[in-house]
């Protein structure tokens, strides 16, 4: 009998994913069969690169996408792709442990419908880990962030996200608002902060930067002076910050606040040192059925889609491209950015840590 337990994360997910093939004696999902055509392509540096890509991927006709991109943002990257290549996009969207789950159950089945996958960095180091992704090159590499090329080029950044505190701006005044996260200990702040449930890696990272030790104590002690309401999903926790029930939320995306605020919604954000930035990305399959399309698609969002990220207040992967004033950090604070591949390597202690610290106390 083989046991097997899973934290709700990506890298769960494929743990358990591996022990329950591991009990029937399934050998690991493996590039033997890889698309020869995708691997001269997304790779080929010739002077009619471009024309190729584009002539290949007009005669495919359509490309398939696992993303996890809301349906909003998903709708004006999808419309500008389509009128640049006349390449019709067939979308499954999810939640970054779904696509990772259903990638990998399909490959080791025999389906390679994907041709693209676009989520989050720790999934997208998953999938990598799986052998599912092909190593690819761009020009467009030149002008991107360097955090955003990973080290074996088989999925490269597009965008970060970048973990703030959100306020309610009807309730929490400006002048309280906390510099420090030692700040969060003191009792103005009791029953008022929330956190994301499922953010364990945003915390090992921001621990980490604190020292581990200090950083344990301290979440310790403002959980148990001050409480932390957990809840599930970026977005809901902005929305609740509008609402009112949670005044302060800790670990929300940038963009999503912006976002909001931006239509008029009662919020803004506050950058506590040290800031944690994470990498979404975008990596091709190794069994893509549109090896052309798929190439266009990663070439755009690296190229093309950086503005209209930018537009949309997501801090863009490329150099090149600035986000909006207003989505800015503070003069001379960088972001810290999360490693996915120690991420998910520590995964099982971070997820650990975070459900009896943080969500076991905060439900």
């Amino acid at each position: 009998m083989i046991a097997c337990y899973s934290y709700r994360s990506a890298g769960f997910a494929v743990a358990l994913l591996c022990c329950l093939y591991g009990a029937y004696a399934l050998p690991p999902v493996n590039a033997q069969s890889a698309n020869t055509e995708l691997a001269a392509i997304a790779n080929y540096s010739g002077a009619d690169r471009s024309a190729r890509i584009l002539a290949g991927a007009k005669k495919e006709g359509v490309v398939s996408v696992y993303t996890s991109e809301t349906v909003d943002d998903l709708a004006a990257l999808t419309a500008a792709f389509q009128s640049k290549y006349g390449v019709r996009i067939n979308v499954w969207r999810g939640s970054a442990e779904n696509i990772l789950q259903r990638a990998v159950v399909e490959a080791r089945g025999g389906r390679f419908d994907v041709d693209a996958i676009e989520t989050g960095a720790t999934t997208m180091e998953s999938l990598q880990r799986e052998q599912l992704l092909q190593q690819v090159s761009s020009p467009a590499f030149a002008d991107l962030k360097p955090e955003a090329i990973r080290p074996h080029r088989e999925w490269v950044g597009t965008r970060y996200n970048v973990f703030v505190a959100a306020y309610n701006t009807d309730v929490v005044k400006k002048a309280d608002l906390p510099k420090s996260y030692d700040d969060l200990t003191q009792p103005k702040w009791k029953g008022k902060l929330g956190v994301e449930a499922e953010s364990s890696d945003w915390f090992g990272a921001l621990v980490t930067a604190l020292g581990e030790e200090n950083g344990l104590a301290l979440f310790r002690k403002i959980v148990a002076t001050n409480g932390i309401s957990a809840r599930k999903g970026h977005t809901l926790l902005a929305n609740l910050v509008i609402s009112g029930e949670v005044p302060l939320a800790i670990s929300t995306y940038l963009y999503k606040v912006a976002q909001l605020k931006s239509r008029g919604a009662p919020l803004d954000w506050v950058a506590i040192p040290p800031v944690v930035a994470r990498f979404e990305g975008v990596g091709l399959a190794r069994r893509a059925p549109h090896p052309y399309a798929a190439m266009a698609f990663l070439d755009f969002m690296l190229t093309d889609a950086q503005a209209i990220l930018a537009k949309r207040h997501f801090e863009p992967a490329s150099a090149k491209v600035s986000p909006s004033p207003d989505d800015a950090l503070p003069p001379g604070m960088q972001p810290i950015f999360l490693d996915p591949a120690k991420a998910l390597d520590q995964t099982q202690k971070w997820t650990k840590y975070y459900h009896d610290i943080i969500t076991l106390q905060g439900r």
